[in-house]
């Protein structure tokens, strides 16, 4: 039997950082975990959500169950920096999602340019492979209310500067992987 997060023989490689982005339901976190399933490392999912309601404890619940028992789990929805510095470069690493981990600094009151920046310098200094989800949220209308403006704008702004640190960076849309920055190799997809 092979052990949790055991390696698998690789043929592929990621670079130091990628940026999986899409809207909801949009498939990107689906490719994510394809993504770093192929390197053949031992899997480390960094996870950014909160389970505040029962409806968020259930999609929890259903995403573990989805990607299966050989990844390790660490919950991180505010502290992702420190998470990411203690990673051990024999892993790949999924962060899932930038979306909630900036919500949950806004919600709390948090300086959001100072967390970015943290985030962002973590994610430059992280010795292993990266790969992290983001939401697409300017697509859609502009919100009613000044939180949820504050929200948007932080989040684009956030997605452009992880896209700019990035060696890779793919858009997903209805289940469709365009690669926008970078190169994927062949077969992966």
């Amino acid at each position: 039997m092979t052990p949790i997060g055991s390696p698998q023989v690789s043929t592929f490689s990621l670079p130091a950082l990628s940026l999986v982005i899409g809207g909801a339901r949009s498939g990107k976190s689906r490719l994510a975990e394809k993504l770093v399933t192929a390197m053949g490392k031992p899997r480390l999912y960094i996870a950014t959500a909160q389970p505040f309601d029962d409806e968020m404890r259930l999609r929890i619940a259903r995403h573990r169950i989805d990607r299966g028992e050989d990844w390790i789990t660490v919950e991180a929805p505010l502290s992702l920096d420190t998470s990411l510095s203690s990673c051990d470069p024999c892993y790949a690493v999924l962060v899932d999602c930038a979306t909630l981990w900036l919500s949950n600094h806004l919600l709390a009151g948090h300086d959001l340019e100072n967390a970015c920046a943290g985030l962002l310098a973590a994610l430059r200094a992280c010795p292993a492979p990266v790969v992290v989800v983001s939401n697409e949220t300017g697509w859609g209308i502009v919100p009613d209310n000044a939180l949820a403006r504050q929200f948007r704008d932080a989040q684009g702004r956030l997605n452009q500067m992880i896209a700019a640190q990035a060696d890779l960076v793919i858009g997903v849309m209805a289940g469709l992987p365009m690669v926008l920055k970078g190169k994927l190799g062949e077969g992966v997809l």
